[in-house]
């Protein structure tokens, strides 16, 4: 796919309306910190006025949880040193990685495109990486409480140990929001309209439910299969959440994880970089 190759046009040729916009002007001679909560602000109100981009981001998760319960009752998870609770929390996190951030972020960021919205924001002094930011601070922000949520509905509620290392926990949910949130900028680009997004956002899903080890651990697959999955997107993510909640995992398993993780998120800025589209797709 060909580079879209849009310039900076001069700032007071091009007016800036709408929320968005309203937002990049107020941010203008601000902090990047301002601009950031200046485009935050106005994105999150946007979501709030959209009932389904809002309701899968609050809603479609913890239903997942439960539907994805009922697929691991049928696993024996013992070989894998898990409970059936343990094992739909963890995979119940990566369901929130991906519908809340990824899925959403996509109609988010061809919305925005497809409105003019973010070709008018060029205009101003925000720059392109705050405004990919801005955009998905909303969605980060929903996906973080709901991460705290489950750890907490866990611990509490369910009398689940508390994280063993919340350092790989923390670690493994950071890489995977920034990997979906770079993934999702990619995706928009070859998606047309928000409502192709339903369908542009479905190998990530699917790929991701199946072959990242959120129905599946990855562990209880045959070996060949196994070392395909430990390629896919949010594999090492899913293992660095898993090690971080359960513990047990080797320095080995968690060195692997967390490369495959880092070059992921390296691979997908740079995607974003190369094919990202400020235009409308005409």
């Amino acid at each position: 796919m060909a580079k879209t190759t849009t310039t900076r046009t001069d700032r007071t040729t091009m007016p800036a309306n709408g929320t968005a916009n309203g937002a990049a002007n107020r941010a203008a001679g601000t902090t990047a910190l301002g601009r950031l909560a200046a485009l935050g602000r106005a994105e999150l109100t946007l979501l709030i006025r959209n009932r389904t981009a809002l309701t899968v981001a609050l809603v479609m998760p913890l239903v997942m949880v439960f539907a994805i319960q009922t697929s691991l009752e049928r696993l024996d998870l013992e070989k894998v040193g898990m409970s059936l609770a343990e094992a739909s929390l963890t995979a119940g996190i990566g369901m929130v990685l991906i519908m809340v951030v990824h899925v959403n972020l996509v109609s988010a960021y061809t919305a925005r495109r497809e409105e003019l919205v973010l070709k008018r924001l060029r205009t101003g002094e925000i720059s392109d990486p705050e405004i990919l930011a801005g955009t998905a601070l909303p969605a980060v922000g929903i996906a973080l409480a709901q991460c705290v949520l489950l750890v907490v509905a866990g611990t509490v509620a369910m009398d689940l140990a508390a994280p063993a290392r919340p350092d790989l926990l923390l670690a493994g949910i950071v890489l995977g929001v920034l990997v979906c949130v770079a993934l999702a900028a990619v995706t928009s680009a070859v998606t047309r309209t928000v409502e192709s997004a339903q369908i542009t956002t479905m190998p990530m899903f699917l790929i991701s439910l199946g072959g990242s080890g959120l129905l599946v651990p990855v562990s209880l697959m045959p070996d060949g299969m196994a070392r395909i999955c430990e390629l896919l997107p949010l594999t090492g993510v899913m293992t660095l959440i898993r090690a971080g909640w359960l513990g047990g995992a080797d320095g080995r398993d968690l060195a692997v994880a967390a490369i495959g993780a880092l070059v992921w998120a390296a691979v997908s800025v740079f995607a974003v970089q190369r094919w990202f589209r400020w235009e409308p797709r005409r």
